[in-house]
């Protein structure tokens, strides 16, 4: 993959537009009205807008990185979490503004980095920072599978039982909505045993047996859970958090705590810090700020400034 660099593009200042990617589905659809307001409000910035076409998410990545190779001189987000995802994968490292405004059902990456709940008022703060050539930079997470490809994060990496349950109810037909995600959760509590994860913390090798396990650049993820609670986007460093050996009675007593982020005040629960994690153990597909990602084993790499926020 070529790589591209901050200077092949336009600053925030330059005269590309500022490209605009929507879910219309995001938030289960109730934002589906948002788009022209979003458009009109950037355009009151006084910069080119232009919006992004896609059907999916793999082309709605697609038409991200097209357009930053382009010329764009920002991107904005409207969706949730794996909006946002779709769109780091474009401008990680690139110097490429950013703006997420949180339509999704999870907003966790642009709540954790400032922005507000609304999004009309998120817009805003992003049309502020268009007009007066204002950005901040935050540090993202690199994935880097065994094969050796890469791919970005900004919230959380779920590498346990949550990770196990989004893949179960990825694979079942049945039932639609909500409920399939519930029935997974069954399902998979039934089947919950601890299993054994590797773990090398900027080299140092920990062996654990757990149940729960998270990579955060960012405190939340499913919508405010916070899961890694500590979590800095600015600090250079990713908090790792592991649930050890819980049977399925405690591991319900603890889950509603992660909302509050103290359950890594039970004794089952430790944190670390690193800058680099190496992650193994058998049978694990991860998920990355809600999305299918990689395969156990990778590395986790912690990239300062890898986002320059329109804030």
């Amino acid at each position: 993959m070529l790589a591209v660099t901050a200077d092949d593009h336009p600053s925030v200042a330059g005269v590309g537009p500022v490209a605009v990617l929507a879910n219309p589905t995001a938030g289960r659809g109730r934002h589906r009205g948002l788009l022209p307001q979003v458009l009109h409000r950037l355009a009151a910035a006084g910069r080119p807008v232009r919006p992004l076409h896609a059907r999916t998410a793999d082309e709605a990545e697609a038409a991200c990185r097209a357009a930053v190779r382009d010329g764009a001189s920002a991107l904005v987000a409207v969706g949730g979490d794996g909006t946002v995802h779709r769109a780091v994968q474009a401008i990680a490292g690139t110097g490429v503004p950013f703006g997420p405004v949180p339509a999704g059902t999870g907003n966790d990456f642009a709540a954790d980095t400032g922005f507000p709940a609304d999004p009309l008022a998120a817009v805003d703060v992003i049309a502020a920072a268009l007009r007066d050539n204002r950005t901040r930079p935050v540090d993202l997470a690199r994935m880097t599978g065994a094969d050796g490809g890469d791919r970005w994060y900004g919230a959380v990496l779920a590498a346990g039982f949550d990770a196990i349950v989004n893949e179960r109810a990825n694979r079942m037909r049945w039932p639609s909505g909500p409920r399939r995600y519930d029935l997974a959760i069954l399902v998979e509590l039934a089947r919950l045993r601890p299993r054994r994860y590797t773990l090398r913390l900027d080299g140092v090798a920990h062996e654990v047996d757990a149940v729960l396990v998270a990579v955060g650049n960012c405190a939340s993820y499913g919508g405010g859970m916070r899961i890694c609670p500590d979590a800095d986007p600015t600090d250079g460093l990713l908090d790792v958090v592991v649930g050890g050996r819980f049977d399925r009675r405690t591991l319900m007593r603890v889950k509603p705590r992660i909302y509050r982020g103290t359950h890594v005040t039970h004794p089952l629960v430790r944190s670390y810090r690193a800058r680099t994690v190496e992650l193994s153990a058998e049978g694990i597909t991860t998920y990355a700020d809600g999305e299918r990602a990689l395969p156990l084993p990778l590395t986790v790499t912690a990239t300062p400034a890898a986002l320059h926020l329109l804030r």
